[in-house]
């Protein structure tokens, strides 16, 4: 069923912010997401996983399981009908266990039944013996070559250095520093679900929260050992992704179960099973080494950087190539030695989150950047905008800064913003709130800055396009138009956009969003900030194509379409519906940005990313240095997003990455203890609350990009990347602790 996306009595084109047709729904709690699915005959699937983050399997039992009244099927690795391994970048990750788990949570096996409850009880007598091993729970450990292997091929996935100018460059002003990052999860509140229906033609259809629906279809259609045409996916209601459903997580077993029962499948994950059911953020330790004249120029840039990967590849290489391609941030440095590896361990598996390798370093060098201030003696603002990147100059991988890059103007907005109010005495404004046991004796206050770059698009060479379907009929007497893409809505406001996009091109105020699913080609992932510069460069020479067809027909390449109207330059030439007719136009188009490269393995020298994106942060905050607690009073923020497309949603963006940020700054961290996930509930994981995220000012810089559809950038993930170290700077401020790992806990405050 597609989504209508008119807003009755204007044009809602690009640059406007009409109503989102998928908004009033979820507030008011009548839009359908995935885990409300439901067909005649449907069974329940349940999943079986290792309590143990490294064992080998000896004997599986499923006696107790296959005798439950109610089940249907219980299946295991020995029942996947294609490739036993699925992996987004590298097919390395079972479907089912075979012989050993890798990280506590693996799956198991899989059983469907007809209920819920009798599923996971049936799944619950399966006895798997297993012989423990010691597991791999340290990335550098895991690096160093005498540790056993969690994989045959060893435990490093990816090592990426990148060599600019003259390694030996010395300094007069030295700073150095080690950092650690916690494991962030994505935290979506709509936990993984879907529902596959086998088909009469021995195929199967798969309705799934997702975020690349082509990308799912090429692992479910190997690992069901069909081929591509007999798996279709559509994409259900997407309770939010952030990166979290790039991964294949439920597919392939919800259609397992489905096509050996011939009887629909639902699977939902619970909350708990939710955290052992995705990525996560890469845990990082990071070591850097700032050189800098006497000015605070900065001449040299030395780093090493640990990403844990955890038990599969998943985008762990990609995630590492960012966080070292970009591992300076946006600064002027002449010579640059970094290393960064992705490593195997028996951790969960850990891949895409918002920022995508970039918020690691950001930490990093943005603590840097701070430290170096406070040494020169330099206002932590002028040291940035003495080596902001600028124009013309040159990345640590060689590559050219093309197009704006207003890193300087971008720092000068936000510490221009006024600064808050102290705090007025009212207990609800101290940290603690009203739990508070003391009276605000305690509390200083503090102000930090942060700045972050961050590539948009895939990179390093990657075939990145997308697909669009763009059809021009009659409707009713009048003109309409339906968009079909592959194009996952998770919450962006893509949907919006490609609608707004179609009428700005064709006139037609009549615009019906189809729903997302694999009979058209592929849209690539709803990540890496792409969707809107890729699929929106896609719906807009779709629609091209269409409105060139339309000028093809009544004669004049010198017409516009407007208002459901061929106008030229003497007035209105025809009225649309006419010269559609009977015979509606469609056309579909692949759309590519410009090519990016592989980078050199030895230096790491290459033209890798399409576009890069910036965002600067001001945070002010008050601690409480007795009790350890902070309360962020207030976050400013300026970014260049090109051309927004629509602002309210831009703004809405912004605001939404800022607080992801301040969530990793200081509450969120998926603990793990041994390899084991001890927090895996929102009881114990914390995310930002209402009352835990501030007054915000955001400033919406629009400085186009020449080589982007409409000169639009990238808006999504900048504003997570920058907005932590900003709050940790200014907890810094406030206490004068040097503060070298993300989260900050309240023992980290006060010494205990």
């Amino acid at each position: 069923m597609g989504t209508t996306a008119t807003e009755q009595g204007s044009r809602a084109g690009i640059g406007a912010s009409p109503v989102r047709p998928d908004g009033t729904l979820k507030v008011t709690g009548e839009f359908a997401f995935s885990s409300d699915l439901w067909a005649d005959r449907m069974l329940w699937g349940a999943t079986l996983r290792s309590p143990h983050p490294r064992a080998r399997i000896v004997r599986v039992d499923l006696t107790g399981a296959v005798a439950t009244t109610g089940v249907h099927a219980v299946l295991t690795a020995d029942d996947v009908p294609g490739h036993k391994r699925y992996g987004l970048e590298h097919r390395d990750q079972p479907v089912l266990a075979m012989g050993q788990v890798r990280y506590a949570g693996e799956p198991v096996a899989i059983v469907a039944a007809d209920h819920p409850e009798t599923a996971r009880r049936a799944a619950a007598r399966i006895v798997v013996e297993y012989e423990v091993l010691p597991p791999v729970v340290d990335g550098e450990i895991a690096l160093d070559p005498a540790t056993d292997r969690v994989h045959e091929a060893g435990n490093l996935l990816r090592h990426v250095p990148i060599r600019k100018g003259d390694p030996d460059a010395t300094a007069p002003v030295v700073v150095t520093g080690e950092y650690e990052v916690g494991m962030q999860d994505q935290a979506f509140l709509g936990p993984e679900s879907g529902l596959a229906i086998p088909a009469e033609d021995g195929g199967v259809d798969l309705f799934v929260a997702t975020q690349w629906l082509h990308g799912d279809l090429g692992q479910v259609a190997d690992c069901l050992g069909l081929p591509p045409d007999k798996v279709r996916l559509s994409l259900a209601g997407v309770g939010g992704a952030f990166g979290g459903r790039e991964d294949v997580s439920m597919q392939v077993h919800a259609c397992m179960l489905a096509l050996h029962t011939g009887r629909p499948v639902k699977m939902v994950y619970s909350r708990e099973e939710s955290f052992f059911g995705h990525v996560h953020r890469h845990p990082a330790k990071l070591a850097y080494e700032h050189g800098a004249d006497e000015d605070g120029k900065l001449v040299y840039v030395k780093a090493r950087i640990v990403l844990d990967g955890g038990a599969y590849a998943s985008t762990s290489m990609a995630v590492v190539a960012n966080a070292t391609t970009l591992g300076v941030g946006p600064y002027r440095v002449p010579n640059v030695t970094m290393d960064g590896y992705a490593v195997y361990t028996n951790n969960p598996p850990c891949g895409a989150m918002r920022g995508f390798g970039a918020v690691q370093a950001c930490f990093a060098y943005e603590s840097q950047m701070d430290k170096l201030a406070e040494r020169l003696g330099l206002d932590p603002v002028e040291l940035r905008v003495r080596n902001a990147l600028e124009p013309g100059d040159t990345m640590p991988t060689g590559q050219v800064v093309e197009g704006p890059a207003p890193v300087a103007e971008l720092l000068r907005r936000v510490r221009a913003e006024p600064l808050p109010a102290g705090a007025s005495g009212d207990p609800r404004e101290l940290p603690g709130g009203v739990a508070n046991t003391t009276h605000g004796e305690g509390v200083r206050r503090g102000v930090g800055y942060g700045i972050g770059i961050k590539n948009v698009g895939f990179s390093e060479g990657f075939d990145d396009y997308s697909t669009a379907r763009v059809r021009l009929e009659v409707v009713g007497g009048e003109p309409a138009v339906v968009v079909h893409t592959a194009a996952a809505e998770v919450g962006q406001g893509l949907v919006t956009v490609q609608a707004q996009i179609a009428r700005t091109e064709l006139g037609v105020e009549q615009v019906t969003v189809a729903t997302a699913d694999t009979s058209v080609g592929s849209a690539g992932s709803s990540s890496a900030s792409r969707q809107t510069y890729v699929t929106g460069g896609a719906v807009r020479a779709a629609c091209a194509a269409v409105r060139d067809e339309v000028l093809r027909r009544v004669g004049r390449t010198d017409a516009s379409l407007e208002g459901g109207k061929v106008v030229a330059a003497e007035g209105v030439v025809a009225d649309l519906a006419d010269v559609l007719a009977d015979e509606p136009i469609e056309r579909t188009v692949e759309w590519r940005h410009r090519p990016t490269f592989p980078i050199d393995p030895a230096t790491g020298q290459g033209d890798a990313h399409v576009q890069y994106a910036f965002a600067a942060h001001r945070a002010v905050v008050d601690v409480d240095v007795e009790l350890g607690l902070v309360r962020v009073v207030e976050i400013a923020t300026a970014q260049d997003v090109g051309r927004a497309l629509h602002p309210q949603s831009v703004r809405g963006q912004i605001a939404g990455g800022t607080a992801q940020g301040l969530g990793l700054a200081v509450m969120e961290e998926i603990q793990v203890v041994g390899g084991k996930i001890r927090n895996p509930s929102f009881t114990d994981y914390l995310i930002p609350t209402i009352l835990d995220v501030p007054p915000m000012r955001i400033d919406v810089l629009e400085l186009g990009d020449p080589s982007a559809p409409y000169g639009l950038r990238g808006v999504g993930e900048p504003p997570t990347i920058s907005s932590t170290p900003a709050v940790v700077a200014a907890i810094r401020a406030a206490t004068g602790l040097p503060l070298k790992r993300v989260p900050v806990r309240p023992e980290h405050l006060t010494g205990t």
